[in-house]
């Protein structure tokens, strides 16, 4: 009898302490979720009371600090009762042949009763200022990978253009004031860089 107590109290010790354990890594998991093509960032207790403007700002440079080449970053959650998402992927940085450092990101922030989508390629310096953007119309659009100093462009999403054709940027001379991306043929999109102070 006293030998079966004591089996019972040990089960429930180790029963009680896996539990704790569950509670610690599921508290965890909801700050910061790893995995190495997507991470989910809850922000909401951090940047509550904070606008727009500085929050876009402030997770922008989280996803630099961290320096997780092709990894999406997830920020917040889209709702139709106004709350907005924001989706950050930092491709890498690039070497110009004179010596100047530029860190490339994707950026798509989605917001509004449609789900709209702003899309945008920022440029950083290597001191991880911000320089200004390149605006794209869809998610379809953005560059897919940074590759030796070129930015990697596929039509694979994007049902108006040739799945086939593929574009290579190369920013190794400096940023293109403006690029162009084929679709069909020798059609496509030109994309202007803005060195505005601020981009949404």
């Amino acid at each position: 009898m006293r030998r079966h107590k004591v089996i019972s109290i040990i089960i429930l010790a180790l029963i009680l302490t896996s539990c704790d354990t569950s509670k610690r890594k599921s508290s965890h998991q909801q700050d910061y979720i790893t995995d190495s093509t997507y991470q989910y960032v809850d922000t909401s207790s951090k940047l509550k009371y904070k606008s727009e403007q500085v929050i876009r700002a402030e997770i922008r440079q989280q996803v630099l600090e961290k320096n997780f080449v092709d990894s999406l970053f997830v920020f917040g959650k889209w709702t139709e009762d106004g709350e907005t998402e924001t989706r950050l992927k930092y491709l890498g940085g690039i070497t110009t042949t004179d010596g100047r450092i530029f860190k490339i990101m994707n950026s798509i922030w989605f917001w509004g009763l449609s789900h709209r989508a702003t899309c945008r390629l920022l440029i950083f310096d290597d001191h991880n200022q911000y320089l200004g953007n390149y605006r794209f119309g869809g998610p379809y659009e953005l560059p897919d990978k940074l590759e030796n100093g070129c930015l990697i462009f596929k039509n694979f999403d994007n049902v108006h253009c040739d799945k086939k054709i593929i574009t290579k940027v190369d920013f190794t001379l400096g940023l293109p004031k403006e690029i162009f991306i084929k679709c069909k043929g020798k059609y496509g999109d030109i994309f202007k860089f803005d060195p505005e102070e601020y981009s949404d």
